[in-house]
């Protein structure tokens, strides 16, 4: 079928008010940012040879959307907290690309870009990741129609640092850091966490995480607080994890300790452990031809978030 001129005009203008519905950014506050103050800090961004993205200094925080095709949504969302160690975030590889794939299923995905600990810009450095976390479910909520979003279906993906803030977040929604802006719920309905941070113990931790954090000398009350295994309860999102056992940088420990404190609290959980893959492989893992998406895609069907 041959278009006229204005009828190609306007299908050029339909195709890219859809390209732009598709991937949107927005910052998660209106107005002063809260835990913030002025600083030098200036945002940058690095891409790798292998063409990864790094990014750093965040200063103002937000969330991208990646909208599933037309007709194809099911009203879950999954907002999704890359890794890097608290000093940069894997946007590409832990973000958007999952993001994409997400969209795949019929899921809404929203990438996270959140402050990173900092000193100079945060008068609590601690504080800064959770208080961006807690806002965007928030947001999510709060823009749930606009999106065709069930806000009870709304959860939490974070990679390495990322699953260690995913992992605070399902584990203290009960007391929101910060202010606490409208009667939306800050629990994530289900947890994805991808050979996540979990544990600040000694014995557990990734150092780089918790040092930037925490600070090289954090208190035995910081370090209790952020280790999420011991902050589990009955109330605790079902949780997704996913480590390779040969992970030098996080040790499969660290999932292996959450999953044990979902059991012993009755929390749905399902836990997928490959022998090797080491770390941050994102979505693939070329070790095995198997694929944690796929068993990712099988968890959400089985419990009913995939149902439109």
């Amino acid at each position: 079928m041959k278009l006229t001129l204005p009828a190609k005009v306007a299908a050029i203008a339909l195709w890219a008010s859809g390209a732009a519905f598709a991937q949107q950014t927005f910052p998660i506050y209106s107005g002063t940012i809260p835990n913030s103050k002025p600083s030098k800090v200036e945002e940058t961004s690095v891409t790798l040879d292998n063409g990864g993205v790094r990014i750093s200094n965040v200063v103002q925080p937000n969330l991208t959307a990646f909208l599933p095709a037309a007709g194809t949504a099911n009203g879950t969302a999954v907002v999704i907290c890359p890794g890097g160690g608290y000093a940069r975030l894997s946007i590409d590889s832990e973000g958007y690309d999952v993001a994409k794939r997400l969209n795949e299923m019929g899921v809404t995905a929203f990438v996270l870009k959140y402050r990173l600990p900092n000193d100079q810009s945060q008068p609590d450095k601690s504080i800064a990741p959770l208080l961006d976390a807690q806002q965007a479910l928030r947001l999510v909520r709060q823009q749930a129609a606009k999106y065709n979003l069930k806000p009870e279906r709304i959860g939490l993906m974070g990679f390495s640092a990322g699953g260690h803030l995913a992992a605070t977040a399902g584990t203290h929604f009960a007391r929101p850091v910060g202010p606490n802006p409208g009667p939306e719920s800050v629990r994530p309905a289900f947890l994805v966490l991808m050979y996540p941070v979990i544990s600040f113990s000694d014995s557990l931790k990734h150092g780089g995480s918790r040092d930037n954090l925490l600070g090289k000398q954090p208190t035995a009350d910081q370090v209790r607080l952020y280790s999420n295994e011991l902050q589990v309860t009955a109330q605790t999102p079902p949780t997704f994890l996913v480590h390779a056992q040969d992970d030098k940088t996080v040790p499969v420990n660290n999932s292996i300790v959450f999953y044990q404190a979902c059991l012993r609290h009755g929390v749905p959980t399902e836990m997928h452990l490959y022998s090797k893959g080491g770390h941050g492989f994102g979505l693939n893992n070329k070790t095995t031809q198997d694929q944690w998406a796929d068993r990712l895609r099988n968890w959400l069907d089985a419990n009913g978030w995939l149902t439109k």
